[in-house]
This record gives C-alpha cells, sequence and structure tokens, in this order.
C-alpha cells in the first residue's frame, strides 16, 4: 500500500510497468478505479458493452490514458480467472 492507495493489480505486457488500476476506500467506494481519476473499471466495461469504442471513451473523459482502456480489461479479466463459479441460467432440454 503506497499513500493509503492499495494496487489491486494489472496484467498487462511487459511495456506497461506501472499499475493504471488502483483501489482506494475513500475513492468511488473502493471500486477498482483508473490510477488519479474516479473512472471505474466498471464504467470502462460498461461502456466498452454498450458499443462505445475506446475513441468515444476517451473523447468522453479526456484526463483518461488510452492505455487504461487495456488495462482494465486486463484487469477484469484477471479478476475472472479466481476460482469462483459463476451459474448462469440455461434451459433444460
Amino acid at each position: 500500500m503506497k499513500n493509503g492507495i492499495e494496487s489491486v493489480g494489472l496484467v498487462e505486457a511487459d511495456a506497461m510497468k506501472e499499475n493504471l488500476i488502483v483501489s482506494d476506500p475513500k475513492v468511488m467506494m473502493g471500486k477498482p478505479v483508473i490510477k488519479g481519476t474516479r473512472i471505474t473499471v466498471e464504467l470502462i466495461l460498461e461502456k466498452l458493452a454498450a458499443g462505445e469504442t475506446p475513441e468515444q471513451i476517451i473523447e468522453a473523459h479526456p484526463r483518461l490514458p488510452r492505455e487504461s482502456i487495456r488495462a482494465a480489461l486486463a484487469f477484469a479479466s484477471e479478476a475472472l480467472r479466481a476460482d469462483v463459479v459463476y451459474p448462469t441460467p440455461h434451459e433444460s432440454k
């Protein structure tokens, strides 16, 4: 933990040395955010799922570094690798 901010991880190519995703209980109720912003990983994922392009997201949030979109995706991917089962509804035949 550094300056009260806990790094919550980032799996990214060797080219990206800094963690861009952080979590601080005092910022957005501790949700993972892009470092130096109040923009949550969740918001970025929701916007991408709704069909927005990375360019549109960056245009709407000019302080957002371009690489933060990939960092958010990498963070979500890593979070889903946990040994947790997410049951989904399915039809029995």
